[in-house]
């Protein structure tokens, strides 16, 4: 609801966010935090994150799940006895690697926001923005760039279009806001661009699962389609 008590309608009904396991040395990025939550639960939407308690994670999944809103954190096995400390809240779907969650992550959600960060969260948001890149899903990605905190990042990324390794209509597959209500808003908007020499990446996991598995490859890199369209 909004702040006449409204809902607020969205074509939404997930939003995975990606966000570090640290709350940062700033205020700011905690409040940040509760705020994305604060306008998820405002617009009814479902929360897909990494499935930690600790850093903005925690606070995140605590907040959407203290307001309501219905949680799902897909995190790998390893990582449990580390980013899992105290309660958790909501549905936490143990998988067996970084490769299945950010699968998982993917299937399960409409569209992608990323709170401030560091590798991983990096690491997990180009990923994205590369499957879109390559037609692989055209779900929404957002920065919230709280502060600032993307500003370099976003200048690189203007630098590799101005050089010639991102084309101009690819660098309008991000969108940034400093706000939670502003980017989330900017995300309902959005419109895929996809370029004619786009390939439409194509895989068959189920067909290739056993294959890959003898020769020692992950195969849950490899999704179809209609995967990272959210089909469940």
């Amino acid at each position: 609801m909004d702040m006449e008590g409204k809902v607020v309608q969205s074509r939404f009904k997930r939003v995975c966010v990606f966000c570090g396991s640290s709350t940062g040395k700033r205020k700011c990025y905690r409040d940040a935090a509760v705020e994305l939550a604060q306008e998820l639960v405002a617009r009814r939407l479902d929360l897909v994150y990494g499935g930690g308690s600790i850093g903005l994670m925690g606070l995140v999944s605590q907040a959407v799940h203290h307001a309501g809103g219905n949680v799902l954190g897909i995190i790998p096995r390893t990582l449990m006895n580390k980013e899992i400390t105290g309660e958790t809240v909501g549905e936490v779907r143990p998988v067996a690697d970084m490769h299945q969650r950010k699968a998982e992550m993917a299937r399960h959600s409409d569209c992608f926001i990323a709170l401030p960060g560091g590798y991983g969260t990096l690491e997990e948001l180009l990923e994205v923005i590369t499957w879109a890149q390559l037609g692989i899903h055209d779900k929404p990605v957002g920065l919230l760039n709280v502060d600032g905190y993307y500003n370099y990042l976003l200048t690189f990324i203007d630098k590799a279009v101005d050089d010639g390794f991102i084309k101009p209509s690819q660098r309008h597959i991000i969108a940034s806001a400093p706000n939670a209500k502003e980017l989330v808003q900017k995300l309902e908007e959005y419109m895929p661009v996809h370029d004619a020499v786009i390939a439409k990446a194509s895989w068959e996991v189920e067909k290739q699962q056993e294959a890959l598995q003898q020769v020692g490859f992950n195969a849950t890199t490899l999704q179809t389609r209609s995967l990272y369209k959210g089909e469940t």
